[in-house]
């Protein structure tokens, strides 16, 4: 490659690194705003403060709302085939069916065919069958509420705003979430870990908790809070059917809204098929209340008056606007598939992030000076050679992040420190190697090339060994180990093209395009 050829490339690289360069110093310097600025680094959750939360899903929780759903749905197909029975229950992971002496059914028939599938059908007695879900089945299902509660959280997290999210998979049933620059513990809680199920429960009003059939009947309650200190002042009791007529994941949208009097509500519309069953539930059932239970805290009971065939309707409680807005995002989003119990949970203060910020770029500053301090005084006008290296080295590896929006932690910083000396390192073989030619060749400007091109197999194979070694914890790593391997692998092959090309270019410009070389300083 041509002298001149390698010049402009040095120079279109450097151009472009610091057009990528630009919209993170505008994001970071005093007064930047960077939020509002895009293909910049972003900051990492150790760096700019923020919440990181170890969440495990209970999956036995989602294997058991199936079973609730196929009771649901068996006693409604029952009900409108006019098929009499005496129970449907759910019990020791079945569905248990009884029916009146007498009474036939065809399982095979439709809709209880088409309902079945997948699960398996015992007749225990001429008027009682229990129905179970093969061990395959839950196992499927456990794995999947795992997948859909971190989109359901990817999903609620994108409602929060923040950015920059990281949230991964560990292991079987639990997430790591990672929220950088969050300051509102208290709404990200709410927003992440509320479960968010909404269901319809048909009260019994002649019923008491004293007088109830626990087999049949459950109580719930509606929770009064002091309009001040928000503390419970009573909890009011229902009794309703044990089993949810509805649930939430019929659910299309949900938005915040305003009652007659200006208290905040949430108004919800049904999907099709939830639409369809709510008429259903309305008609059969004028004149019962119909609880509307949220995260099993009764928010209304009002009087069904007439069969709602829209599929709209409106929660009413004693909401402030925020939480009513919270909830909202968090219906409209999905209900979780299963209850998350959070099993660590940490917060980065905003202090703290800029602390780290400040030592790491000291470390940084400190240890980029003393060596090219050193490699100045130890190997003159060859060491100005490194320094400009070294610092177009940096350039390349933030240039890279920035244009890849990539995020930079408190290890990434250290890799970033680690690639300085491996960078120097590469140079040194060089010089070193220019210095064992000198002594024996009577030509300057052959002992340059020499030097060059015995250290470049040797560099090279230094650098790949590492490489590799940096892609390995880049695949398998996670978090902090990870962002380590990024920026280190980045600077690798960064100072691969500054050492070999950029030095060489220097010597080039400087003494080998001399007529007469006589020495260089080395």
């Amino acid at each position: 490659m041509g002298f001149r050829i390698k010049g402009i490339l040095i120079l279109g690289v450097l151009v472009a690194c610091v057009g990528l360069i630009l919209p993170t110093l505008r994001a970071y310097l005093p007064g930047g705003d960077p939020s509002a600025i895009r293909n910049k680094v972003n900051l990492g959750l150790d760096l700019q403060g923020g919440m990181y939360l170890d969440l495990e899903v209970d999956t036995q929780a989602a294997v058991t709302r199936v079973l609730d759903r196929l009771a649901v749905e068996i006693e409604d197909a029952l009900l409108d085939n006019l098929i009499d029975y005496v129970a449907v229950e759910r019990r020791q992971g079945g569905v248990v069916v009884s029916l009146p002496p007498g009474e036939l059914l065809d399982w095979n028939s439709d809709p209880f065919g088409r309902m079945l599938a997948g699960f398996d059908l015992n007749q225990e007695d001429p008027q009682r069958y229990r129905i179970t879900m093969p061990a395959e089945e839950a196992d499927r299902i456990q794995r999947d509420a795992t997948t859909q509660a971190l989109e359901v959280i990817r999903n609620r997290i994108d409602s929060l705003g923040v950015s920059e999210p990281s949230i991964q998979r560990k292991g079987e049933r639990q997430m790591i979430v990672q929220l950088p620059g969050l300051r509102d513990r208290e709404s990200a809680i709410k927003a992440i870990g509320t479960q968010a199920v909404l269901e319809f429960y048909l009260v019994e009003d002649n019923v008491t908790p004293t007088t109830m059939n626990p087999g049949r009947h459950t109580v719930k309650y509606e929770e009064v809070r002091d309009e001040t200190t928000q503390k419970i002042v009573q909890r009011i009791p229902y009794v309703m059917e044990k089993r949810p007529v509805l649930s939430g994941e019929t659910v299309r949208d949900a938005s915040l809204g305003f009652g007659n009097f200006n208290e905040p509500l949430i108004r919800f519309s049904l999907n099709s098929m939830g639409t369809d069953r709510f008429a259903k539930i309305t008609a059969r059932n004028r004149g019962r209340r119909l609880a509307i239970v949220l995260d099993d805290k009764v928010q209304s009971a009002p009087v069904i008056n007439e069969a709602i065939l829209s599929g709209e309707g409106q929660i009413t409680g004693r909401f402030t606007q925020a939480e009513a807005a919270n909830l909202a995002i968090v219906l409209r989003s999905g209900a979780l598939p299963a209850p998350l119990h959070i099993r660590e949970e940490r917060t980065v203060g905003a202090s703290l992030g800029e602390d780290s910020i400040r030592q790491g770029i000291t470390a940084l500053l400190a240890g980029g000076a003393l060596v090219m301090v050193f490699m100045i005084f130890y190997y003159r006008v060859a060491g100005a050679f490194a320094c400009f290296a070294l610092l177009f080295n940096l350039l390349i590896i933030v240039a890279v992040l920035a244009s890849f929006q990539a995020t930079l932690t408190l290890p990434g910083i250290a890799g970033i420190v680690l690639t300085m000396g491996m960078s120097v390192d590469a140079n040194v073989l060089i010089f070193e190697r220019i210095r064992e030619e000198l002594k024996s060749a009577k030509n300057v400007r052959a002992a340059v090339n020499e030097g060059f091109q015995k250290a470049f197999w040797t560099i090279f194979d230094a650098n790949i060994t590492t490489l590799l070694a940096t892609l390995a914890l880049l695949f398998f790593g996670t978090g902090p180990i990870k962002g380590f391997a990024v920026t280190l692998a980045i600077g690798i092959l960064a100072s691969m093209f500054t050492a070999i090309f950029v030095t060489r270019f220097l010597f080039e410009l400087v003494y080998l395009n001399r007529r007469h070389l006589a020495e260089v300083s080395v």
